[in-house]
């Protein structure tokens, strides 16, 4: 028989569950976002090009895999942006580093063997992927299908900046075959977007997605942001009212991380704008409610797709994934990054590209994968890792089952069930069975608190290094 665990500390159904304030204040505070685990900053210079063609040699033949290319640039610069990019004028740069990216491509292909590996899922990221001429996203697909085999049912996904696409640039999406684009919206009101730097008149976007409706591009995804200078509830919800005026198969609702000690260009934003803590709070929590009525299943801590959307499918089914690009359908057992800064997975670990483009540049024209940090996995790191994304996605996870599949005792979760105790107490979370940790419906605004009570790394100062991270919430 089965025994039953009560995890240790309170009990599991707490009494009475503070007020909001009270919880955004305790547990509102930085945290990571667990695109992965471990998370990037513990990756290393112990991890180089060496130890990634050894992992690459040994992936197996007939297993697809994943593909994400990075293009670092833009033509203006959005002060809200958290990605890795650099702003230019010209585009001889970006013709050059495409050169690049293609010796890339070749050096993966023959660290495994010269194989074409089968690819199920495709996606450009950035920066500004379509700063790319017309012709240049052709050649990029064209190399890409050089060096891996799609698969029948591969997705494609590109970032598109909706700002003066051309009928051209949309012909070039169709001519590479790509099924989903990503239009980047974060909010339609004009004093948020001169804040931010990203003047994007909304008949712009809809003349933008009915044409790549036209040509075959008809999957559809739109990002909006809360927690910008100058929003307000109200403002946020004029915002989604546009985006689903679009019809949109998934809408990303994501809060705006100000970390102008990692992004300096954060600096041009005035900080006396931005909402508070509860400011924040509250507009997540009006869009997400308009999401809802509107007939979206909520995915995780910032999706939303319609129902019959392949991720909400996968919701359904307990198989949605988390990456670097967010949640995903993607189920491939690796992903190759390619392009200055990308990351890459596979099973032995992680790996991430020089994110200086001429550094980059010099490892690959000199013969090496450029890789300048990593992590190899150790420990119980694939535990904890499981754990976090079960409860990223899931919101739940039944750590009996997870000890079962690792082969491994309950006794593995001890000091995670000690750091979820006081959170148990406070309602944001409870135990099913004593083994099955659920998030409450208060709770899942923290999941990321509930999340870091797996992370070994997060708390522990001999492993923390200087990490910083943003607002829970």
């Amino acid at each position: 028989m089965t025994q039953t665990l009560t995890p240790p500390g309170p009990a599991a159904a707490p009494a009475a569950t503070p007020d909001p304030e009270t919880l955004l204040a305790k547990y509102g505070g930085p945290v990571p976002r667990y695109t992965s685990y471990p998370t990037a900053p513990h990756f290393h210079a112990g991890v180089m090009g060496e130890t990634y063609a050894g992992w690459l040699e040994a992936l197996p033949a007939d297993r697809p895999v994943s593909v994400y290319a990075h293009i670092p640039f833009c033509d203006t610069l959005c002060w809200f942006c958290g990605c890795q990019t650099k702003i230019t004028r010209r585009y001889k740069p970006v013709s050059e580093y495409l050169d690049v990216l293609e010796k890339e491509l070749a050096l993966i292909q023959a660290a495994h063997g010269g194989r074409a590996l089968p690819v199920s899922h495709i996606h450009w990221g950035g920066g500004s992927p379509t700063m790319l001429t017309p012709d240049d996203i052709r050649r990029l697909a064209a190399s890409v299908d050089a060096h891996f085999a799609r698969t029948e049912d591969c997705v494609f996904a590109v970032e598109i900046d909706p700002r003066e696409m051309t009928d051209a640039d949309v012909q070039a999406l169709a001519d590479a075959r790509v099924t989903r684009a990503s239009l980047g919206l974060q909010d339609v009101h004009p004093e948020v977007q001169a804040a931010i730097n990203r003047i994007q008149p909304m008949d712009e976007t809809e003349r933008l997605a009915a044409r790549l409706r036209a040509i075959g591009v008809r999957q559809l995804n739109l990002d909006l942001m809360y927690g910008l200078p100058h929003q307000t509830v109200e403002r946020v919800l004029a915002s989604v009212e546009a985006a689903l005026a679009l019809a949109p198969d998934r809408i990303a609702l994501f809060g705006y991380a100000h970390v102008p000690w990692m992004k300096t260009h954060q600096k041009m934003i005035p900080e006396a704008a931005l909402p508070d803590s509860e400011e924040r709070y509250r507009q997540a929590e009006a869009a997400s409610a308009a999401l809802d009525a509107a007939g979206y299943v909520r995915v995780g801590l910032d999706h939303f797709a319609k129902p019959d959307d392949p991720m909400a499918i996968a919701l359904k089914a307990g198989t949605l994934k988390r990456n670097f690009q967010g949640y995903t359908t993607d189920d491939a057992m690796s992903l190759i990054g390619v392009g200055a800064s990308s990351i890459g997975r596979l099973p032995q670990g992680f790996v991430q590209n020089e994110a200086a483009t001429a550094k980059y540049a010099r490892m690959v024209e000199a013969g090496r994968l450029p890789v300048a940090r990593g992590k190899a996995f150790e420990g119980d790191d694939l535990l904890m890792g499981a754990a976090i994304e079960r409860l990223m996605c899931d919101f739940a996870v039944d750590l009996d089952a997870l000890s079962a599949e690792h082969g491994v005792g309950r006794s593995a979760f001890d000091e995670a069930r000690s750091r979820l105790a006081p959170l148990v107490a406070d309602g944001l979370a409870t135990f099913e069975g004593g083994a099955r940790l659920r998030a409450t419906e208060a709770g899942r605004p923290y999941i990321r608190q509930l999340a870091a009570c797996f992370d070994h790394y997060f708390r522990d100062p001999r492993r923390a290094g200087a990490a910083r991270h943003s607002a829970a919430v």
